[in-house]
C-alpha cells in the first residue's frame, strides 16, 4: 500500500476520505500517532523541536531497514 498524505480535502462519508484515499481509521490512528509526539515534545519542552523531528524519522526508517 502507498502512503497518501492530505490534500485538505477531506470527506467524511463512507469508510475511505474521497480526497486522499486513505482510510477514516488510518487517519484516525495517524492523528493519535501525531498527538503523542506533539504531547511529548511539548512535555520535554525540547527548544529544537525540528532536530527531535528528524532524528525520530531518521530512527523510524533505521528499524524498518533492519525488519525489511
Amino acid at each position: 500500500m502507498k502512503f497518501n498524505p492530505c490534500i485538505d480535502q477531506c470527506t467524511y462519508e463512507g469508510s475511505h476520505c474521497e480526497g486522499c484515499g486513505r482510510s477514516h481509521a488510518e487517519i484516525a490512528e495517524t492523528k493519535k500517532l501525531v498527538m503523542s509526539i506533539v504531547d511529548f515534545v511539548q512535555t520535554q519542552d525540547y527548544e529544537n523541536r525540528e532536530d527531535f523531528i528528524n532524528a525520530i524519522s531518521k530512527s523510524v526508517l533505521k528499524k524498518l531497514q533492519k525488519t525489511a
